[in-house]
C-alpha cells in the first residue's frame, strides 16, 4: 500500500492502465492520404448541404423524387459496402499479423461486395432512364445523379487502390513494420463506405 501511495502517477499509469502511451499512437497510413480524404469529405459535405438546402426550397419535388427511387436497392448497396469494409478491416488485421496471402484473399472478397454495389447502382440508373428520368428531370434528380455518380467514381477508384494493395500483399510487399500503404488504402475505402452511409438516408429515406 505504501508503495502505491508513494508511486508517481506516470508509474501507476504505465503499469496498470491498458491505454497505450501517447508516443505509441499514430495516424494509420500516409499523411498525404489523410489530406486527400479530408479534401474529399469537404467536397461531399458541400454537396450534402446543397442537397439539404435545395430540399427545403422544393420539398414537394424532393418528396416525389424519393418515392421514385428504389429504396431496397439503396439498402442492398448499404449492406454491400458495410460488408466490404468489414473484410477490408479484417484484411488489415491479417496484414498486421504478417499473413499477406490471407489478407490479399480477404481483399478479393471485399471487392466482390463492391462489385455488387456497382451492379445494383448501374441497374438503378438504367431503371430510372427507362422510365424517362434523367439528370435534367428536376432539381432532385439533378442532385441525385450528380452526387451518386460522384460517389460511384470514388468506389471505382477505391477498387483500383485495393487491387494494387492486394497484389502487393500477396507478393509479401508489406510487413507489420511497413504497412502504411495498406493502411492508406483501407482508410480510403472506409471513407467511401462512410459517405454512402450518410448519402443513403439523406437521399433515399429522410
Amino acid at each position: 500500500m505504501n508503495n502505491l501511495i508513494n508511486a508517481s502517477p506516470e508509474h501507476i499509469i504505465s503499469n496498470h492502465s491498458p491505454v497505450p502511451p501517447l508516443a505509441s499512437l499514430r495516424l494509420p497510413g500516409d499523411l498525404a492520404m489523410w489530406f486527400f480524404i479530408l479534401a474529399e469529405l469537404t467536397v461531399f459535405a458541400i454537396l450534402f448541404i446543397g442537397f439539404a438546402i435545395a430540399e427545403q426550397h422544393q420539398s414537394d419535388v424532393f418528396s416525389l423524387g424519393k418515392t421514385q427511387l428504389h429504396q431496397m436497392s439503396g439498402l442492398i448497396n448499404t449492406l454491400a459496402l458495410i460488408t466490404s469494409s468489414y473484410f477490408v478491416a479484417i484484411a488489415l488485421r491479417a496484414m498486421h499479423l504478417e499473413q499477406g496471402k490471407k489478407s490479399a484473399s480477404l481483399l478479393v472478397v471485399a471487392k466482390f461486395f463492391a462489385c455488387i454495389y456497382i451492379g445494383v447502382k448501374v441497374w438503378e440508373y438504367l431503371t430510372l432512364l427507362n422510365q424517362g428520368i434523367d439528370i435534367e428531370t428536376n432539381t432532385f434528380f439533378t442532385l441525385y445523379f450528380m452526387i451518386t455518380c460522384f460517389h460511384l467514381m470514388h468506389v471505382l477508384l477505391g477498387m483500383v487502390i485495393l487491387f494494387f494493395v492486394a497484389i502487393k500483399a500477396a507478393k509479401g510487399g508489406y510487413d507489420k513494420n511497413n504497412i502504411s500503404g495498406f493502411e492508406s488504402g483501407a482508410s480510403y475505402w472506409h471513407m467511401v463506405d462512410l459517405l454512402w452511409i450518410i448519402l443513403f438516408p439523406l437521399i433515399y429515406v429522410i
